[in-house]
């Protein structure tokens, strides 16, 4: 089971930092990421990590402004989200993906709940 928290409202240009905690004691074998959507429209990559935290592969939308880290001893996952644009504004979805890969997006075996953050411009 995976919980998101962490959204909120902020203007534009400033930060907000999402996390998501899973439950059980295999969240090492994931690669986690994060994914937005807004209404209307279909739910879209935004950044993964690989088991170890190692390597991170982003959306072109985000990179420079966002990053992603994992702690596996708190079964954590967090998106540090900076600069942030009205455009950010969306629902938020942390994944698990359990595949044998490392890089490149998520395809998920798993979602959190959602998060909403909202960037007023």
């Amino acid at each position: 089971q995976l919980q998101a928290s962490g959204g909120g409202l902020v203007q534009a240009g400033g930060s907000l930092r999402l996390s998501c905690a899973a439950s059980g004691r295999t969240f090492s074998s994931y690669r986690m990421g994060w994914f937005r959507q807004t209404p209307g429209k279909e739910r879209e990559f935004v950044v993964s990590i690989s088991r170890s935290g190692g390597t991170t592969f982003y959306a072109d939308s985000v990179k420079g402004r966002f990053t992603i880290s994992r702690d596996n001893w708190k079964n954590t996952v967090y998106l540090q989200m900076n600069s942030l644009e009205p455009e950010d504004t969306a629902v938020y979805y942390c994944a698990a993906d359990g595949r044998l890969v490392v890089g490149g997006p998520l395809i998920p075996d798993y979602w959190g709940q959602g998060t909403q953050v909202t960037v007023s411009s």
